[in-house]
């Protein structure tokens, strides 16, 4: 039976066309692209509540390293000025009138909390990046290695049965007591053995995976052992290192918190000196902004910091990019 195609709008020629045959256009394989970062930033995205938690993260960014740059603090500016010293945000805001720098009140020194609490979040949350990145990229490394390597495997097991057993807050406290405490002794006490804890996970990981068959595919062909590492089981493991990363990053602010307040911290006016100076205004009427408003911020900044990491590391498990 011929059909009539001119009841269509269209001729023959127009809608057929003689398709050529080519060898090499038989053997593509028509798929939609993918990229993997998209797909993650996609997934990400598409819960709200992450967009939220983002726009917090964004704004405690923005007060945490420009506001001070767009401010002039000076921590003794009104230490001669009795009457400036230990403010509620009500008083300060009566004897300055209204400013955002007197919201929450002035310090032991008249210094203003508000201002005095974003230069101390600089301090720590800078301190909270660079241990992490230290720590992740080396731990990250020598676990890959130690994980597919049964050489580096005896040796490092070893090392961290030894090093491993030591409280690592003890470890820290020592290394801060030996030296001066300063920002980059803080660091090297972070990280000197910091690393360790995350590349035996890392290594207990490639352990999992090491002897699937396309791993001992390229260790047959010949593939060096840092190549499959890198190569073959880094990738595979990328969602497993942001969630890692994300209970990283909060914990050194957290370590940071915890020595300050006990005394053995930064010299500098971190958010951990802060609380540990303006712990005697915990329980003194009218003082109270002084000590909870530097505990509000290090909380908040910590959960933010936790709560986008772990939204991360599960968008950037594959599965959930169906």
């Amino acid at each position: 039976m011929e059909y009539d195609f001119s009841n269509c709008g269209y001729t023959e020629e127009e809608l057929f066309s003689r398709v050529s045959h080519d060898d090499l256009d038989s053997e593509k394989i028509t798929a939609p692209r993918y990229s993997y970062w998209h797909s993650v930033f996609r997934v990400f995205f598409r819960n709200k509540l992450n967009i939220v938690i983002l726009a917090v993260l964004g704004l405690l960014i923005v007060f945490a390293y420009i506001y001070p740059m767009l401010t002039e603090y000076d921590r003794f500016g009104n230490l001669m000025d009795s009457s400036s010293k230990h403010l509620t945000p009500a008083a300060a805001i009566e004897k300055y009138g209204f400013d955002l720098k007197y919201i929450l009140g002035t310090g032991a020194s008249g210094e203003s909390t508000f201002d005095a609490i974003w230069n101390g979040s600089r301090i720590s949350i800078s301190l909270a990046f660079i241990c992490a990145a230290i720590n992740m990229t080396v731990g990250v490394i020598v676990g890959a290695v130690w994980g597919f390597s049964k050489k580096v495997d005896i040796v490092m097991t070893e090392v961290y049965n030894i090093i491993g057993n030591v409280p690592y807050i003890l470890f820290i406290s020592v290394m801060v007591m030996l030296f001066t405490a300063n920002f980059w002794t803080m660091v090297f006490a972070l990280t000197i053995t910091g690393w360790l804890g995350i590349a035996y996970f890392i290594r207990t990981q490639v352990v999992i995976i090491r002897d699937r068959e396309y791993n001992l595919a390229s260790k047959c062909l010949g593939t060096s052992t840092i190549k499959i590492a890198m190569k073959n089981i880094l990738p595979f493991m990328t969602s497993i290192i942001v969630t890692l990363l994300a209970t990283e990053i909060p914990s050194y602010i957290s370590y940071e918190v915890f020595l300050s307040y006990i005394g053995m911290g930064l010299s500098e006016m971190s958010l951990g000196r802060l609380i540990y100076e303006a712990e005697s205004a915990m329980v003194t009427s009218g003082w109270e902004f002084e000590f909870w408003s530097p505990v509000a911020v290090a909380s908040i900044i910590t959960v933010v910091l936790y709560v986008v990491g772990q939204n991360l590391g599960d968008a950037s498990d594959p599965r959930t990019h169906m």
